[in-house]
C-alpha cells in the first residue's frame, strides 16, 4: 500500500506497521513475540479482560521516573544559584489520591485549581506547605479553605482577587501566602485554547501600563506589600501548554527577573520566589520532538545566570511547573474496536481515494482533545501481530456527533476487524480529567502498573453512579 494523499504531510508512512515509536510511550510498553502489547510484561489482552474497556492504562514506574527526572535535573542545573527549584505537579492534567502521593513520593509539589482538587490533596495526606492554589476566579469557599489549610502558595490572578484574599485573611485571623500571577506578554508557539500569556485573555496580570498610568502588575505588588494580612513571595507566570521551544522561556525569564529589579529599586524589597511556569510538550505524534529535562533545565539556568548578573540580581528561589510532561506519556488508552466503515476521499484535484473509519467503545467522552484542540493522536493495533498492508484510518468514537474523532490521521493494518484492541498512546494528561458522561457513557477505569502487578486507582463508573443524582428516580 502507498502513501496516500489524504495524509497530512506529516505523517509518516510506516515502514513496519507493528513498530512502536517508543518516545511517544511509557517505558514499560513493548511488544512481545506473539505481537501483542504489555505493559511490564502484562498483555493488554488481560488488562482488558480484567478490567474492560475503554481503559487508561498508566505505567507507575514510569510516571514516578519522570517526575524524578524533573526534580533532580533542574536541582542540578540550579543548585548553584538558587540551592534547587521547587516542581510543581499540575493536578488539573490528572490527579487521584494514588498520583498525589506518588508525587510526595518523589519531593514535587502539587498544583491545585479548585477547592476539589485540594481536597484530593488532603485525603491523599499530601502536606499543606507543598500545595498550591491557582484559577482566575476562585470562590471565597476555594481561598477560605487554602487559608485554614495554610497551602504553601496562593496564586493571585487579578486585583479583584487580591482585594478577596487581604479581606478573607483578615476575617480568619491568618496571613495568606501569595504570588502574583504576571502576564509577561509572551506569545507561546502553541494552540490559541492554551496559549495563557498574551494580553487578550482571562489569566494573569499585565505589565503594561493602562489608564493609571500604571500597570495592574505593579500596582499588585504596591498593594500586596503593604497589606497585612498576605505575605508576597514573589511573582508566577506561564506562557502555556505543549510548548517545544525554548525560547519562550527564556523571554519570559528575562522579563521576570526584570520585573524583580523593578520592584526592588521602587520598594526596595528583593522578593524571594519566581515560578517560571513550564507547559513542556510531549510526543503525540511523529510531528513532535520533545526535549529533556536536563536540556530544559540547562537551557533555563544559564538565561538566568546571565540575567541575574547582568541586572546584580540575587537570584530567587525558582519554581516550575512541566505540565503534562510528567504524567502525559505515562499513559495509553486501551479501546476495543467495533464498526469498520471505507469512504471515498475527494482530494484537491477532484480524485477519489480510500480512507478507512474504525469506531472503539469509546470517544469523545474520554478523550476530548481532538474536539476542543484538533489534537492529533496516533494509535496502534495492540492485540496481535499483522502482516496486513497499512491503510489510512480515522479512530472515531460512539457518540452522536460527527466530530467524535479520537485519531484524524494514522496508518492502520487493512485487517482490523471487531473484537480488535487498539491503543492510543500520551493520553496521561487531560483525557480522564476532561472526561464527560456525554450520552450517558460511563468514564472509564485507571489501572496503574508498578514492577509488573496492575491495581485499580480509579474504578469505572456504573450505570448506578450515573443515576444516583438523578433526583426523579
Amino acid at each position: 500500500m502507498a502513501v496516500s494523499p489524504l495524509a497530512p504531510q506529516w505523517l509518516q508512512f510506516p515502514e513496519n506497521i507493528n513498530a512502536l515509536r517508543q518516545i511517544e510511550w511509557a517505558s514499560g510498553v513493548s511488544r512481545e513475540a506473539s505481537g501483542e502489547l504489555s505493559v511490564q510484561g502484562i498483555p493488554v489482552s488481560k488488562l482488558a479482560e480484567e478490567f474492560g474497556t475503554p481503559l487508561f492504562v498508566l505505567d507507575e514506574n514510569d510516571f514516578r521516573a519522570r517526575a524524578r527526572g524533573f526534580k533532580t535535573a533542574f536541582d542540578d542545573a540550579f543548585k548553584d544559584l538558587c540551592g534547587g527549584v521547587d516542581v510543581y505537579y499540575a493536578g488539573k492534567a490528572f490527579v487521584c489520591t494514588e498520583v498525589a502521593r506518588w508525587v510526595t513520593d518523589e519531593g514535587l509539589r502539587l498544583d491545585t485549581c479548585s477547592g476539589g482538587e485540594m481536597a484530593v490533596a488532603q485525603a491523599a495526606n499530601v502536606p499543606a506547605e507543598n500545595l498550591s492554589l491557582h484559577g482566575n476566579n476562585k470562590s471565597a469557599a476555594e481561598i477560605t479553605r487554602a487559608i485554614n489549610l495554610g497551602v504553601g502558595r496562593i496564586v493571585i490572578d487579578s486585583l479583584d482577587e487580591l482585594e478577596r484574599v487581604i479581606t478573607l485573611a483578615g476575617s480568619l485571623g491568618r496571613t495568606a501566602e501569595v504570588m502574583l500571577r504576571i502576564t509577561p506578554g509572551v506569545h507561546a508557539s502553541t494552540h490559541e485554547a492554551i496559549a495563557t500569556a498574551h494580553e487578550d485573555q482571562k489569566f494573569g496580570l499585565s505589565i503594561l501600563a493602562d489608564a493609571t498610568g500604571t500597570s495592574p502588575a505593579l500596582r499588585a505588588v504596591a498593594r500586596a506589600i503593604e497589606a497585612k494580612n498576605v505575605n508576597l513571595l514573589g511573582l508566577h507566570a506561564h506562557i502555556g501548554s505543549q510548548i517545544f521551544e525554548a525560547e519562550g522561556f527564556a523571554m519570559v525569564a528575562r522579563t521576570m527577573l526584570g520585573l524583580l529589579a523593578q520592584i526592588r529599586e521602587i520598594h526596595g524589597v528583593a522578593l524571594p520566589e519566581l515560578d517560571l511556569g513550564g507547559g513542556y510538550g510531549i510526543a503525540y505524534t511523529s510531528e513532535d520532538h520533545p526535549s529533556t529535562p536536563a536540556k530544559l533545565a540547562g537551557q533555563m539556568a544559564e538565561v538566568v545566570t546571565a540575567t541575574c548578573k547582568e541586572l546584580d540580581l540575587d537570584c530567587p528561589r525558582i519554581s516550575i511547573e512541566p505540565g503534562r510532561a510528567i504524567v502525559g506519556p505515562t499513559t495509553f488508552t486501551l479501546y476495543e474496536a467495533g464498526v469498520r466503515k471505507d469512504v471515498q476521499v475527494e482530494d484537491a484535484t477532484g480524485a477519489l481515494f480510500p480512507r478507512r473509519y474504525i469506531s472503539v467503545d469509546g470517544g469523545m467522552s474520554d478523550n476530548p482533545r481532538p474536539v476542543l484542540y484538533d489534537a492529533q493522536y496516533t494509535a496502534v493495533l495492540a492485540g496481535r501481530m499483522t502482516q496486513s498492508d497499512a491503510i489510512i484510518s480515522r479512530v472515531v468514537g460512539k457518540h452522536c456527533e460527527s466530530g467524535d474523532i479520537v485519531v484524524k490521521d494514522v496508518y492502520l493494518p487493512e485487517d482490523v476487524a471487531a473484537g480488535d484492541l487498539i491503543a492510543v498512546p500520551a493520553t496521561g494528561a487531560y483525557c480522564w480529567a476532561l472526561s464527560s458522561n456525554y450520552n450517558y457513557l460511563t468514564r472509564p477505569a485507571v489501572v496503574a502498573v508498578r514492577d509488573g502487578q496492575a491495581r485499580l486507582i480509579v474504578r469505572r463508573e456504573t450505570e448506578d453512579d450515573l443515576l444516583a443524582r438523578d433526583m426523579g428516580v
